[in-house]
């Protein structure tokens, strides 16, 4: 008896993806294992960790073989997560380790400290010179700038460690993206940027297919990270919200109620109404809270000086700064506390 042949169909490239974990096909086979390591520093982000992690996880479920994965800590023992998890690393980190690996991940946190550790920093300068691909998670990329391993490119880091990035490498493009990836080094600013960045990798060594069927998997939706500001988290019509762009985007030469609500096709009357209807206050007072507000972040994350934060909050004179801000927050700015090291 003849054998009946039957041809198989492909999914198009729209589709296929999204039914990937249902066929048998595996192009990873073709390619060797790309073997990633996670450290794991003090106060680490752990959603940020797993976001990453669990993007190679998945990719390994439709394609067995892909990613091979371990963490390691600086020290022995165990490290306490950003939530007060206890993670007990696979082993501790050290230079006869790095043979093992293709990418070395570095996680940091909020509150992991900056500090630069000498036999850490001579870990990561190997790993480069190795050819090793090097990662940072959250503020994971300022070890990677402290230890003089992004100069030259542009990279990714939590709005809060900005500043301090910029200060240690000189000639690093520090960018307000949710991840970058350029070349050989990877960093992502936030859990959101982890999976995003994790995601653009895998595409670029595989292929689209791949992506979308671990994002189906994971029911991903795409939500780039962008520097949190106050008139995203507050729920308004869609003329208010015009308005609250626009007041955001003027803060160094403040617009008046006038241009305001000829921006927003409103009347003056209207714009206080919409104002006093949705966010109960007057939009001179909205304003100047916004202004105020930029104003400490400044002083806190940034080396500007007090002039110059004025300046860049629309205020007209350091007395005048001085007022509202002691207004609002008690102390006069000159008294605010520099978190930047």
């Amino acid at each position: 008896m003849d054998r009946i042949v039957i041809e198989r169909r492909q999914f198009s490239a729209g589709l296929k993806g999204k039914n990937l974990r249902y066929l048998t096909e595996n192009p990873g086979l073709d390619r060797p294992t790309v073997r990633v390591g996670f450290v794991l520093l003090e106060h680490f982000s752990l959603p940020a960790f797993t976001q990453a992690l669990d993007a190679l996880i998945t990719a390994n479920l439709l394609r067995p073989g892909l990613f091979a994965t371990q963490t390691f800590g600086l020290a022995q023992g165990e490290v306490v997560s950003d939530l007060g998890l206890v993670i007990r690393p696979d082993s501790q980190l050290d230079v006869s380790q790095l043979n093992a690996l293709d990418v070395l991940v570095v996680c940091g946190g909020y509150r992991t400290e900056l500090n630069s550790d000498e036999a850490f920093t001579h870990v990561l300068k190997t790993a480069a010179q190795q050819g090793i691909t090097l990662a940072g998670l959250w503020n994971g990329a300022w070890f990677l700038g402290s230890a003089g391993l992004l100069e030259g490119y542009r990279c990714a880091i939590h709005p809060e460690h900005r500043p301090a990035l910029a200060e240690v490498s000189k000639t690093a493009h520090v960018t307000s993206e949710p991840y970058v990836i350029d070349r050989d080094r990877l960093t992502a600013s936030s859990p959101s940027g982890a999976i995003q960045m994790a995601l653009a990798w895998i595409k670029s060594l595989h292929d689209k297919a791949l992506v979308e069927g671990v994002e189906d998997i994971l029911a991903f939706e795409e939500s780039r990270y962008r520097r949190i500001k106050p008139t995203e988290k507050i729920s308004v019509s869609a003329p208010l919200r015009e308005v609250l762009k626009l007041m955001d985007a003027n803060l160094e030469e403040p617009l008046e109620l006038e241009q305001l609500a000829v921006y927003a096709g409103r009347s003056r009357r209207q714009l206080e109404r919409l104002f006093k209807e949705q966010l109960g206050t007057t939009p001179q007072r909205y304003y100047m809270e916004l202004r105020i507000t930029e104003a400490r972040r400044l002083l806190q994350h940034t080396e500007l000086s007090q002039v110059d934060v004025l300046v860049a909050c629309g205020f007209v004179s350091p007395s005048h700064f001085s007022k509202c801000y002691s207004a609002y927050f008690g102390y006069r700015p000159s008294k605010e506390k520099r978190l930047v090291k």
